[in-house]
């Protein structure tokens, strides 16, 4: 009996442990939930067409937060044309037809089209493909002069690529979407030129990729090559482009170097199907369902389902949690959007997403099968040397910690030097609750003036150890040199990152510091110490907690703060006697737009006397 009883539990214990997820294994299509998504979104842009023949932007989308007509809105050309095709819905047909021919008529002369209200012309790849996509199946309903009009335009635009398109003119995203539209308007307007070009693109592209497959090109430039990698604009843009373009010139090298990059990417899937792009160096548009003006996950993965059912579930997930974001049909900048706000936002996400579905469905591979676990279901603590960053899965919590190194050369006046840095949780996520913390930018700046809003001067969402002196403000979140070791003992997994408190140019301020994230199935533990080799300054530990409708915080006594969610309690406790607990302090200043999060804030004071050489902080949060 004794005996059994042992087989039994060993057989429940790996059960919990090997698959966390609480999904069963079951057979689904992504077509239907894409197919759902499209027409919910396709709807809620349609809202904004211009439906006035006398006005001279008949047919173009108009962006009620903007104030204006994006350019790059009449990519909806393709999603209105799909829903056609799939549906029957002639007032998409007609929608299709009308955006069309406004996105012609703000053709410049070269062939590109501005990304208005701004003046780059990158994105006209993006346009082309979405009108060279479109035009077969509205052919047979365009009149003679609009026909000649489309073709016209499709060639002009991929003339502009193959002449100005590569690394040195844009990021790395641009060059690889335009390997996948220059394929397509290649079977439009049949020139060798397009073919060719998209070739030597890929080849450039997939060179670009680390020694462990992940793509480089979306940062600062050094003697002109541009360096520093993004998870967000990988997947939602730069590996499909590539994807696509592989299968059309049937080119199995690029495909496989390509599936070996989406195999490492596909561990940034949360369970709920979130996509952790908090650590990259574009993550200052980190949404939480994926970037903020990038085109989405769903296509990437629908051409690899043949190969791995993961991407399946990874697609449907994230669709899943991208209607969490949504209201009205509208995607919203992050979960907490039309929580933080009364507007709605900038319609970009939206016709991004939407163009995002349709190619998913046109392209899917092996469309019906198994709903697979994803690796983060999968209890395990991963390290990836070329990113200097963890990721690790317990029974209740998933974490990114990251240590990444990318340093431009041009500094803190660029947008890539405020991401969060350090050996900090960029991420911290809960099962059955959501997101327990997460980073933002280091500091707010509208460094796309089209894409950021204007918002209040916020303060990082980020967990993070400051300090302020005569000489500045200084913190590990600009740490990207920090020394990261990982180990594991008895099921616990323990990150530790070494490094100094420096300002956002880099320099130390005179306080060096150790950071032990220990996670175990029930808590995270993080011990800090500091270390005062130059400086003897307070040091505030802070501790954004993700502020959900409904959260409660409460302060029990001077070491412990119970905080209750809707179906869990979790508290902090400070097991260290150094430290005088502060709550709420600027709490309003804790609410951003990318992601669309806000927080309440726990910070954890720490005195210096004059002979003070090293300080040792420990707290836990562990569920009740």
């Amino acid at each position: 009996m004794f005996r059994l009883r042992l087989i039994l539990l060993s057989v429940f214990f790996t059960f919990l442990l090997s698959g966390l997820s609480s999904q069963e294994i079951k057979i689904d299509t992504l077509s239907v939930h894409a197919m759902r998504m499209l027409s919910e979104l396709n709807a809620s842009v349609l809202k904004y067409a211009n439906q006035d023949k006398n006005s001279p932007d008949y047919g173009g989308v108009y962006c009620p937060y903007c104030k204006l007509y994006h350019t790059r809105a009449a990519e909806i050309v393709y999603p209105f044309a799909f829903e056609y095709h799939k549906t029957g819905n002639k007032i998409y047909l007609k929608a299709a037809v009308d955006v069309g021919n406004w996105l012609i008529r703000q053709q410049q002369d070269d062939g590109s089209w501005l990304e208005t209200p701004e003046e780059w012309t990158g994105t006209t790849t993006d346009q082309v493909l979405m009108m060279s996509l479109s035009y077969p199946i509205l052919k047979p309903y365009l009149s003679k002069k609009e026909k000649e009009s489309w073709l016209q335009s499709i060639e002009k635009a991929g003339d502009y690529l193959v002449r100005v398109m590569s690394p040195e003119f844009a990021s790395i995203n641009y060059c690889a979407t335009t390997t996948a539209s220059l394929m397509i308007v290649n079977k439009i307007v049949n020139k060798k030129s397009y073919v060719d070009k998209a070739r030597e693109l890929a080849y450039k592209i997939v060179g670009k990729m680390d020694q462990d497959y992940f793509l480089t090109g979306e940062g600062g430039r050094v003697f002109g090559v541009k360096y520093g990698i993004d998870l967000g604009y990988n997947l939602e843009m730069s590996l499909w482009g590539l994807a696509l373009f592989a299968r059309l010139a049937k080119d199995d090298r690029v495909m496989q170097i390509v599936e070996k990059s989406l195999a490492r990417h596909l561990f940034f899937i949360y369970p709920d199907g979130s996509m952790d792009a908090s650590w990259g160096i574009r993550s200052n548009k980190w949404t939480c369902f994926g970037s903020g003006t990038s085109d989405g996950c769903q296509v990437l993965f629908s051409l690899f389902m043949d190969k791995n059912d993961q991407y399946r579930t990874a697609a449907i997930r994230n669709i899943e949690f991208l209607r969490t974001c949504m209201k009205d049909g509208i995607v919203g900048f992050g979960p907490l959007y039309y929580d933080i706000y009364d507007y709605q936002p900038c319609i970009y996400p939206t016709f991004t997403k939407a163009k995002n579905m349709a190619m998913a469905v046109a392209f899917a591979k092996t469309d019906a099968g198994k709903v697979q676990p994803l690796p983060t279901d999968e209890r395990g603590m991963h390290y990836f040397p070329s990113l200097n960053l963890t990721l690790a899965r317990t029974l209740q919590w998933c974490t990114t910690i990251s240590g990444y190194t990318y340093k431009d050369p041009a500094g803190d006046r660029t947008k890539y030097m405020h991401r969060p840095g350090g050996g900090t949780m960029t991420n911290l996520w809960l099962n059955g609750h959501g997101y327990f913390q997460a980073s933002s930018q280091t500091i707010y700046k509208r460094w796309e003036p089209m894409s950021f809003p204007e918002i209040p001067v916020p303060l990082p969402l980020t967990p993070r150890i400051e300090f302020s002196s005569k000489l500045g403000n200084f913190t590990n979140l600009y740490e990207f040199d920090a020394i990261m070791t990982n180990h594991e003992k008895d099921g616990t997994y323990v990150v530790s990152s070494l490094g100094e408190l420096k300002n956002s140019k880099q320099q130390e301020g005179g306080i060096a510091y150790r950071l032990d994230h220990i996670i175990s199935d029930n808590s995270v533990c993080k011990e800090i110490e500091l270390i005062y080799h130059d400086a003897k300054s307070p040091v505030r530990i802070i501790e954004p907690i993700i502020y959900y409708p409904g959260m409660e915080f409460k302060q029990i006594d001077n070491k412990t703060v119970r905080i209750k969610t809707k179906d869990k309690t979790i508290e902090l406790k400070v097991t260290s006697d150094n430290v005088i607990l502060e709550l709420g302090a600027d709490e309003e200043k804790y609410k951003w737009s990318y992601p669309a999060l806000k927080a309440y804030p726990i910070i954890l004071n720490v005195a210096c006397d004059k002979d003070d050489l090293r300080k040792t902080i420990r707290f836990i949060y562990q569920i009740a």
